[in-house]
């Protein structure tokens, strides 16, 4: 990076901050960033993508590719910090890092470091409010009846907890300490309850009635897409329809403009766990090549970050009825990309809290492990840690009390001097993950006259990287990417006796889905990673002619061959 420039992934921007750090990084480094907007937000805000490569050799369109994104989710603002921090780490890298400066030149990085612009800028305002994801009126939005909005009420920059004494509540203070908060038993009866609520605002408040919290703005980004999408009535924040939301439709149209794409690492927060496909299927009914390629860099990833890898559906489900709705696996079910979640920040796990299943956890754990985890913050977090409850007069509730972790800045993200260790160890995985891609090359052309003046042309092609040039098994079987295509291209005075110049050579083998064992004799590596490609062209010596090879995947090379 610039030495002059200060690295800003080590705080939550503001929208304008975020946008004006990003045009910085292009005007200092315009051969490593370019950048653009991918679509506008319901209010009116650019998502903004950054194609991060060595743009001297060659445009990212025609390279290998994987997407990181961020912030889908209005409060998971560390997937945001995330993002930049990788453009940052690809920046700094590139020239001092010899795994950087390969990948980069080689391949790209496509990363949209906020997809959900209207949401965090919510998130982010001087009194914070909670959201799901985006600002768009959904669902019940009319405003006659009760509800409750997660808002900061008390105007401290802080969105807490309230507690409000009920004797037939359903929690009570915890006997080692009255900070936290238990369920009562099912058959205890006359002691101190009370009910919990989010920190918020009651609009058409109703004598003796705690309305829902019901946020006028309920879709859910993340179960806005076209994969397994059902309605309201089944999965909650689905919306109207598939796609129905400008930030997810931007999304989708970006993706499948770019088939070059091999890979997606969705970021959001906070359950400390790498997750992947498939989100509504167990591992048996997976492709075997699929499934061996997510477990080996799963634990690349385990090893790297320290993140358990797990399958969403095998273990990020409440329950083993429970099917997860419309989330990003179109990217694997339709495209054949490998797609993944990063769920960064574990304070649990900090704590020494030991989860199985995370989606059970968030629902139903012992009262030991709320104890750990306001022990762990009283001794790391200090102020920032929990809150200890103070009493506060409510517009519409009466007195109640406000205390517990900050929702936005300690439980669902880091406090901000915490950031950079949280995010730190992710752009070597996504390298590593990159690096994997297919690789078209040119590895040998020539030239034979066959007759006075006609000349064939051989061009052997192979993938020079580790997956095939298809990547998934899922891709096949989907047929959303063409084979290698060779074609070449003649100058004035040349000519072609072939019908056609372009040769469909199918899809070509990598290094991977193969034995691991040199033990056994039947092993035969054989070519099945190169293609012939051959033209008969009637040309002079001295004359140049170019062959040019792509695939959607694999990228795009060229390469001109004297005819002598």
């Amino acid at each position: 990076m610039n030495s002059t420039m200060e690295k800003r992934s080590n705080c939550y921007l503001r929208y304008d901050e975020l946008t004006n750090y990003l045009q910085q990084l292009e005007t200092a480094h315009p051969h490593l960033i370019r950048l653009s907007s991918i679509g506008k937000s319901f209010e009116g805000r650019d998502i903004w993508v950054a194609a991060v490569t060595n743009w001297e050799t060659g445009p990212a369109n025609e390279k290998p590719a994987m997407l990181v994104d961020g912030n889908i989710h209005a409060v998971e603002l560390t997937a945001s910090a995330a993002a930049l921090y990788h453009i940052e780490a690809m920046i700094e890298g590139y020239g001092n890092n010899e795994e950087i400066t390969r990948c980069l030149d080689t391949r790209a990085f496509y990363v949209i470091p906020r997809v959900n612009p209207d949401g965090a800028e919510a998130a982010l305002a001087e009194r914070p409010r909670f959201l799901r994801s985006g600002t768009r009126p959904y669902f019940h939005n009319e405003g006659e009846f009760s509800r409750l909005f997660a808002e900061d009420i008390d105007g401290d920059g802080r969105l807490l907890n309230m507690r409000v004494r009920d004797p037939n509540g359903r929690w009570k203070k915890h006997p080692e300490d009255p900070r936290v908060m238990v369920p009562r038993e099912p058959t205890e009866d006359g002691g101190e309850y009370f009910r919990l609520l989010p920190e918020g605002r009651v609009e058409h408040p109703e004598p003796d009635l705690i309305p829902k919290v019901c946020p006028r703005e309920g879709v859910d980004f993340n179960r806005n897409w076209p994969a397994n999408w059902v309605g309201e009535g089944v999965q909650q924040g689905a919306g109207r329809y598939s796609l129905s939301e400008p930030e997810t439709q931007a999304m989708a149209a970006f993706i499948a403009d770019h088939p070059n794409l091999s890979t997606w690492v969705a970021g959001h927060t906070f359950s400390g766990v790498m997750l992947r496909s498939g989100f509504s299927k167990p591992d048996q009914q997976m492709p075997h090549i699929d499934l061996t390629h997510y477990q080996a860099v799963g634990e690349r990833g385990t090893a790297l970050t320290g993140y358990p890898a797990k399958s969403a559906f095998e273990g990020f489900r409440i329950n083993h009825g429970e099917e997860i709705h419309g989330s990003i696996e179109w990217g694997y079910e339709n495209f054949g990309i490998y797609t993944w979640i990063v769920e960064y920040w574990a304070p649990h796990t900090m704590a020494g809290v030991e989860i199985d299943n995370f989606a059970g956890w968030f629902f139903s754990h012992p009262g030991e492990d709320d104890l750990k985890m306001v022990r762990w913050g009283d001794e790391t977090l200090g102020d920032q840690g929990f809150v200890d409850w103070y009493r506060y007069e409510h517009p519409q509730l009466g007195e109640v009390e406000i205390g517990g972790w900050d929702l936005i800045k300690t439980l669902y993200n880091p406090p901000e001097h915490m950031l950079a260790e949280v995010i730190a160890p992710f752009p070597e995985w996504f390298t590593w993950q990159l690096l994997m891609s297919p690789l078209l090359a040119i590895r040998s052309t020539q030239v034979n006259e066959i007759a006075p003046g006609l000349w064939k042309v051989r061009a052997v092609i192979e993938n020079q990287g580790y997956l095939p040039t298809y990547c998934s098994a899922k891709t096949l079987a989907s047929k959303s990417v063409r084979g290698v295509v060779a074609e070449v291209e003649l100058p004035a005075g040349t000519r072609l006796i072939d019908e056609s110049s372009r040769r469909e050579l199918g899809e070509l083998a990598g290094r991977a889905f193969r034995p691991s064992s040199a033990i056994t004799a039947f092993i035969a590596d054989h070519t099945d990673d190169r293609a012939v490609g051959e033209w008969v062209v009637s040309a002079k010596k001295g004359d140049h002619v170019t062959i040019k090879v792509s695939h959607d995947r694999a990228g795009t090379v060229s390469h001109k061959v004297e005819i002598k």
